[in-house]
């Protein structure tokens, strides 16, 4: 009986947690150029104040939260599909990317305001915890890329996934896209940066992985 209990208590502590990060994904999509107060968090997910500070001590934490559950689900998909004994594509990786990464709204203005809120906001604890399970979903999709791509050296995988991160982020940055939330500009941006940036992302991608399979036969 306790132990019914208690596996009852876990999965509505697992439920409100989801119910928290859903409420806060919610209002960011609504007003995705501020961060929403936890007041306003309770409240949308139908719940106390205090229950939601019991989960998230600050709502940096919390988006820092909303960020992972993102990036959870793109690592998920891609371990998954390497999981697999059909061979895998670089385009197969690219059409991951585009569909839990490049498509979905909130994920890359979330990405780069996150690493902002690491550098500034954040306690040094959960930010280096979170960093420690960013490098374990590497190491485990960096083995499989290496387990696909049998030429690749070991370690290249981790290293190519780590080096694609920064690309996807960095380009989306420089882009007019991220010159307002939703991606659209309010004002003309400089001619160097007017690109498409899904368009660019896969010209970079593709060059980046050709490069690293390739070389890693040398």
């Amino acid at each position: 009986m306790v132990i019914r209990q208690r596996a009852i208590q876990a999965e509505d502590k697992q439920e409100r947690h989801h119910a928290i990060l859903d409420a806060a994904a919610r209002l960011l999509a609504r007003s995705p150029e501020r961060i929403a107060n936890m007041a306003d968090v309770a409240d949308e997910a139908g719940l106390a104040k205090g229950t939601v500070y019991l989960y998230f001590p600050s709502k940096e934490e919390l988006l820092l939260a909303v960020h992972e559950r993102n990036i959870d689900g793109f690592f998920a998909a891609l371990i998954a599909r390497l999981a697999q004994d059909e061979p895998v594509r670089i385009q197969d990786v690219l059409a991951l990317t585009h569909e839990h990464i490049v498509e979905p709204p909130l994920f890359l203005p979330l990405a780069a305001r996150c690493f902002g809120l690491m550098a500034q906001s954040i306690p040094a604890e959960p930010a280096i915890a979170f960093k420690q399970r960013m490098g374990e979903r590497l190491t485990r999709a960096g083995a499989g890329l290496e387990r696909h791509f049998g030429q690749m050296k070991a370690g290249s995988g981790l290293a190519l996934l780590r080096q694609s991160y920064a690309l996807i982020l960095g380009l989306w940055q420089m882009s007019a896209h991220s010159l307002c939330p939703g991606g659209a500009a309010t004002h003309e941006p400089p001619s160097e940066l007017a690109y498409s940036y899904p368009e660019e992302l896969d010209r970079a991608l593709l060059a980046l992985w050709n490069g690293t399979i390739a070389g890693g036969a040398q």
